[in-house]
């Protein structure tokens, strides 16, 4: 058994990305499924949470004309990292997907590709490039500097930046609940005596740093998605 699992590779936070997928997917089917003019609980639910994000992050950042189409992906997006994220504090997983460094970057690196193939097609390649890395209205000898810096910037370290945040947060917070968790258990359990109380105000402060995560885990989320985007919205603006 051990072996199979060895040669196939499959993970836990691997299995986590299927069990989000197929949770996404059947709560959103569930909701949509029967739809009414009056809604129902799950509907109602469903399309708050499907306006939420068409709304406050697809219209508002990228634009009333070009938001439609980049809605669902977006809209996806949201629910799978935060499922992902929301593992960390169901019993009996208690453990976030994403704190683990590789699953982010697949999920930056398809938007990397996203929010550049939208730029790509509104602009062309050329004047993509033009687009993201010259700042209007500079000219001259400074270009030398400013186009390497806005082609760092925009084009190579953003992919990067996003994974991190996403992957710095859920590792952080994963680990400041097994401190206090494990810490106040060794206190009570080992140390004993006074350090037995120590142990107790550890184990507070774990219920206290888990309620906290959860929060944290939404806006996680909520900047990954939002970020997103901001890129795109970048990406095929008509100015820079």
């Amino acid at each position: 058994m051990f072996g199979q699992e060895f040669v196939l590779g499959v993970t836990k936070p691997m299995l986590q990305l299927v069990l989000a997928a197929v949770i996404v997917f059947a709560l959103f089917w569930a909701a949509s499924r029967h739809k009414a003019m009056v809604p129902g609980r799950l509907q109602f639910v469903g399309e708050g949470a499907y306006g939420f994000v068409r709304n406050s992050v697809g219209r508002d950042i990228i634009g009333a004309h070009d938001f439609a189409r980049y809605v669902p992906y977006l809209f996806t997006l949201f629910f799978f990292i935060l499922v992902n994220n929301l593992f960390a504090t169901i019993p009996f997983i208690q453990f976030p997907t994403f704190s683990r460094s590789g699953m982010v970057y697949s999920l930056a690196i398809l938007s990397w590709i996203i929010y550049n193939g939208a730029g790509i097609k509104r602009h062309g390649f050329f004047g993509y490039l033009k687009h993201q890395t010259v700042p209007p209205g500079i000219k001259g000898p400074m270009l030398i500097l400013l186009v390497p810096l806005e082609f760092m910037s925009n084009i190579l370290v953003r992919p990067v930046t996003l994974a991190l945040r996403l992957f710095c947060n859920m590792f952080a917070g994963h680990l400041l609940l097994i401190l206090f968790a494990l810490g106040g258990e060794y206190l009570i359990t080992e140390m004993g005596g006074a350090y037995a109380a120590v142990g107790l105000l550890s184990w507070v402060l774990f219920i206290a740093v888990a309620l906290l995560e959860v929060l944290i885990q939404f806006l996680q989320a909520y900047v990954f998605v939002l970020l997103n985007a901001m890129y795109i919205s970048g990406a095929i603006a008509e100015e820079h």
